[in-house]
């Protein structure tokens, strides 16, 4: 059994949740596509229940989520993040959890949004995540997964001006999606772009839409 995300990688994320919400929270305005696969996500769990923002940091995309209309909650490791995401988003609901240990019930949920939730996720560790999601959603559950495109670790000991020690995982989209499909989770679309000059860390990014289907075991 994996165990749960280590006690450094929240550490790491509670040195850096200041300057992380003052440098994230914005920058949706200036992503049209990001924007426009939230608004599909949205529309596509309307009226089918809870949904949930994983890796949720200051809160931007649940926020987002929530003025499309979605009845969202964002979960987060790190608790000097929800301290933001809450004081950000008044009267919104924000929980501290662990994606490779949720403490939700089994087919609990309309759909996940997880961008670049998995980027700290060991190779071992991902068959457990996608495990975990495919558990909580209902059945017909959407999720919208969003990572950089590569096939590296990068080791920084720097992260935002603040000293740090974390791995971040590029990864190749065709592996993931047989990830997801390994986990019982039907692949609906996969799409790539380059990125945004000025605005964003300079790797391809790639989102995946897959659903819990009918036919797997929950």
């Amino acid at each position: 059994m994996t165990e749960p995300v280590p006690q450094s990688i929240r550490d790491n994320y509670d040195r850096v949740a200041d300057e992380y919400a003052r440098r994230i929270f914005d920058e949706l305005k200036k992503k049209p596509l990001d924007r426009e696969l939230l608004d599909r996500f949205a529309a596509g769990t309307a009226g089918r229940g809870e949904v949930c923002d994983m890796g949720c940091g200051p809160g931007h995309v649940a926020r987002y989520l929530h003025d499309a209309g979605a009845t969202v909650f964002g979960l987060d490791l790190s608790p000097a993040m929800l301290v933001h995401a809450r004081r950000l988003n008044p009267g919104m609901d924000f929980r501290e959890g662990d994606m490779l240990a949720l403490n939700l019930p089994g087919n609990s949920l309309a759909g996940i949004t997880a961008f670049y939730a998995i980027v700290n996720i060991p190779e071992a560790a991902l068959v457990t995540a996608f495990s975990e999601m495919h558990r909580v959603l209902a059945t017909g559950g959407l999720l919208l997964l969003a990572f950089h495109i590569g096939d590296e670790t990068r080791h920084l000991t720097e992260f935002l001006d603040q000293p740090v020690s974390m791995d971040f995982y590029l990864r190749d989209p065709a592996v993931v999606a047989r990830q997801l499909e390994a986990a019982g989770l039907r692949i609906e679309e996969m799409i790539e772009r380059d990125p945004i000059p000025d605005v964003e860390h300079p790797t391809r990014r790639a989102y995946i839409f897959a659903r819990k289907p009918a036919d797997t075991a929950a």
